[in-house]
């Protein structure tokens, strides 16, 4: 099963907005077929935006980072978390009010530029304390922002990723340092900015006047749970941190609206499918057998992914996935789920 009646998915939306990280981007190097796809987004003239959760680069910074990598964009197409942490903060405290920054000198900078005063310490006397992912971040810093938090300032987190993508893997993001400070002071942060909280996602889609927004990303508990909760639909690419089983075990929230390998599901039908499918098209069936899902039959395996997702979002645990066929033993090695 493919789009509606095998039309490309791009052509349903005026705009469509990307995650960076697994996305267009793994750290500093662009995922294969990424600067392609944005570049023919802008041959068609179809708006395009940014929303990220990482609070280490400025606006700027990071459209200078993309257009170094070969895809143009402007700072007024990228949102990120740290900007939306200084607005929010800039609304809620006076001018000059100083403000704990625990992160990167991007997120910094971003307080400054609102007209509120960063501060290093406890002793200063924060307003605020705004928490967002920084490779420097100790542990002087978290015990600063304990005390400041303690002493009754604002505790704001740019996001509560825990993981972020690397090339060795996930490594711990910046919800791993706001859970020190949950442990730490015993209660939740006041406001979280960031992805899944939908702000980011609904600010890019008031931009378009006419038109449907498609959110694109790789991580079910921050982009996919983020463009839900702002209405929108959305693209899981198996580029970044959320794998095939972990779709299978999403909660309704999480689910996305469709599912492709990378970028190409967005022009190419046969490289992208609706979630989820019946039980028994495309050439594959899935049964409830011996307790656990067989799959059976041939074809993509794509499709087979979406009558796999049916049969295990209406159970309310995954059970075990097996392969009822040599054609069903190759489509879910592809989906990394061979055993």
């Amino acid at each position: 099963m493919t789009t509606d009646a095998g039309a490309r998915l791009v052509d349903g939306y005026a705009q469509v907005v990307f995650d960076l990280d697994g996305v267009i981007y793994l750290i500093d190097r662009p995922i294969p077929g990424a600067v392609e796809a944005v570049g023919r987004l802008h041959a068609e003239g179809r708006a395009v935006a940014y929303a990220t959760n990482n609070a280490s680069r400025r606006s700027s910074e990071v459209a200078d980072l993309l257009s170094g990598m070969g895809v143009p964009a402007g700072p007024e197409e990228v949102l990120t978390s740290a900007a939306a942490a200084a607005e929010l903060l800039r609304d809620r405290l006076p001018a000059g009010a100083p403000v704990l920054v625990v992160g990167a000198e991007a997120l910094r900078a971003e307080i400054a530029a609102v007209g509120l005063s960063p501060v290093d310490r406890a002793d200063e006397k924060p307003h605020a304390v705004v928490q967002g992912y920084g490779p420097q971040v100790g542990w002087t810093n978290l015990a600063e922002a304990t005390v400041a938090v303690r002493a009754g300032a604002t505790w704001i987190a740019t996001n509560t990723d825990r993981t972020l993508p690397s090339g060795r893997g996930p490594l711990p993001g910046n919800g791993a340092l706001v859970a020190v400070l949950r442990t730490a002071l015993g209660r939740e942060p006041d406001v979280v900015v960031g992805k899944p909280e939908p702000e980011l996602f609904a600010t890019a889609a008031r931009r378009i006047d006419d038109g449907r927004t498609l959110v694109v990303g790789d991580r079910l508990d921050t982009d996919i749970e983020g463009a839900r909760r702002a209405g929108l639909d959305s693209l899981l690419v198996l580029t970044g941190v959320s794998d095939v089983p972990e779709l299978l075990a999403a909660e309704p929230a999480r689910r996305p609206t469709f599912v492709a390998h990378d970028l190409a599901g967005l022009f190419d039908p046969a490289a992208v499918v609706r979630v989820p499918g019946p039980t028994d098209a495309g050439g594959w069936s899935v049964a409830a057998r011996d307790g656990g899902l067989e799959l059976t039959g041939a074809g993509r395996p794509l499709d087979a992914l979406a009558a796999l997702c049916a049969a295990a979002w209406s159970v309310p645990a995954v059970p075990p996935v097996r392969a009822g066929s040599p054609d069903a033993t190759r489509a879910l090695t592809a989906l990394g789920l061979a055993t």
